[in-house]
């Protein structure tokens, strides 16, 4: 991992402009997340559908279920989880590995954790796909821990999942425009990182507290929502002279696009979302191998 020096200094940083902390729900079957954007306090934060802090045990986890219309980027933790679907991919997620899934016109999976391995735990996030995008093939983008792009400089370190920071730069193609980083700052340390002035941003801190927009801002920690306001990046502080921060930073092209949602389908117009029901009901259009496939998990269960 290189050494790499911070961004020059920002014309506009960002400020918070919203703070709220995502608390336990369950989802799935006896999972738990953390949901933060797509609930009641911020149904959606445009491009973003969903992002949710999850934390699961077998048996519990996520059983076959579908999508249309959106991608979901799943980032382990902790643990792994097990993830299958009607086209035959399958594979695990292992602690700080990626899987970036584009649902387009439709998928049906599962995500269950992995037995002996404790809790599964990591962040789902899901981000919408334009109207020209939302009935593409369905495809994979994966990357192993080992092979995702990180720097280090000054005390601070970034994994970089999407996007591009501190000279490092993510293979992950984002058909939606996404920049998504890992950081983790040592006490004491200060960071500078730039995003575009078009974009929404947000940053969930994981671990640890830190200042976000300015120097005086009392410190947030973990579980932590902030959307940041306008502004050409973001500044954060680590004033703790112990503790290391650690936490996401997330920003997106927004589409500016109708979103019509039913669970998990995400189309523009109610007469879509009509059409995806029954192209799900009557296993065509993206949907016919959901007819018969079941996942290893559901059979076992169910055997």
């Amino acid at each position: 991992m290189a050494e790499t020096a911070q961004p020059c200094v920002l014309q506009e940083p960002r400020l918070v402009v919203r703070k709220f902390q995502a608390r336990p729900q369950g989802e799935g079957k006896g999972a738990v997340v953390r949901r933060s954007i797509g609930r009641f306090e911020l149904k959606y934060f445009d491009p973003f559908l969903v992002l949710d802090e999850f934390s699961v045990t077998a048996p519990a986890g996520f059983p076959d279920h579908p999508h249309r219309g959106f991608e979901t980027v799943t980032y382990m933790l902790e643990g792994a989880v097990k993830h299958e679907d009607f086209e035959g991919h399958k594979g695990t997620i292992m602690a700080g590995d990626l899987q970036w899934m584009t649902a387009g016109k439709g998928i049906v999976h599962s995500e269950m954790p992995v037995g002996g391995q404790g809790t599964a735990k990591g962040l789902q996030l899901w981000i919408n796909l334009s109207s020209n995008d939302k009935m593409i093939e369905p495809r994979y983008q994966e990357l192993q821990s080992k092979d995702i792009a990180r720097a280090a400089g000054n005390g601070v370190e970034v994994r970089v999942i999407a996007g591009e920071s501190m000279g490092a730069r993510s293979p992950v193609f984002t058909r939606t425009p996404t920049m998504y980083l890992d950081f983790t700052m040592k006490p004491s340390a200060y960071l500078r990182q730039p995003i575009p002035t078009s974009w929404n941003a947000f940053a969930y801190v994981l671990e640890g507290e830190a200042a976000f927009g300015s120097e005086k801002a009392a410190p947030v920690g973990p579980h932590n929502l902030l959307l940041l306001g306008g502004g050409d990046g973001v500044e954060v502080w680590n004033r703790s002279p112990a503790k290391p921060v650690r936490f996401v930073l997330v920003a997106g092209e927004p589409l500016g696009e109708p979103v019509v949602q039913l669970g998990p389908f995400v189309m523009n117009t109610e007469e879509e979302i009509d059409r995806t029901i029954d192209d799900f009901q009557f296993c065509v259009n993206g949907f016919e191998k959901a007819k018969w496939w079941r996942s290893e998990s559901t059979v076992e269960t169910q055997g």
